[in-house]
């Protein structure tokens, strides 16, 4: 496939600033410098590759870390001197082992909420293969997908009889458990937010599709 760069604008370095951003979570997950090689190189394998400023060589992340970042997107600003690169990352985008690069904080007016969903998400991958002792959700782990189902079961039930009792605060304490032992069970079953969106998307298509008839 060609590709057309000469919209870009690169620095007088020939390096253009790459926004790294988890496509699911939307988490910036690092700040690094493409020239034109490595963009190319990005583009054609789908995984993203970057110019080291320090040792003037490209460089393949995840090489050696296995860390890689799967490309979903790639997008420029209005100026066309950044890119906003969107990615599936395997493994901590910092060498630190953190997530993201960005994880010092610096200023802060007000909490700030987090995509808490995607946060669990991750917790729960963390609890299943290293087990704590004393964790509720370890315990659900070693009781397996019966007890989880159960729990789903008495959630789902609870959600029911917090709505009858037009109880807000109690409605949505009850449809946080459920939401918790979902993603527990999602886990164990290896079905991911990934897939549930996929489906939800195709099925938004279809309606969209039918209704146009």
């Amino acid at each position: 496939m060609e590709v057309n760069i000469e919209q870009l604008v690169f620095n007088e370095n020939g390096l253009i600033p790459a926004i790294v951003q988890d496509a699911i979570t939307g988490n910036v997950l690092t700040l690094a410098y493409m020239n034109q090689s490595s963009l190319l190189k990005t583009i054609q394998t789908n995984e993203t590759w970057f110019f080291s400023r320090k040792r003037q060589q490209l460089w393949h992340k995840g090489e050696t870390s296995g860390n890689k970042q799967i490309v979903q997107a790639i997008t420029f600003d209005c100026d066309a001197d950044a890119l906003l690169v969107q990615v599936k990352p395997i493994g901590p985008a910092c060498h630190t082992g953190k997530e993201s690069c960005f994880h010092n904080l610096l200023h802060q007016q007000e909490e700030v909420t987090q995509d808490v969903i995607h946060t669990i998400i991750a917790k729960l991958k963390e609890r299943r293969k290293q087990p704590v002792d004393g964790s509720y959700t370890t315990y659900l782990f070693n009781e397996g997908i019966d007890k989880v189902l159960k729990k789903v079961g008495e959630e789902s039930s609870e959600v029911i009889i917090g709505a009858k009792n037009t109880d807000a605060h109690e409605l949505t304490c009850e449809i946080s458990d459920l939401i918790y032992h979902t993603l527990v069970l999602m886990e164990i079953t290896d079905v991911t937010m990934d897939d549930i969106k996929a489906e939800l998307h195709n099925r938004h298509i279809q309606k969209e599709g039918h209704s146009s008839e």
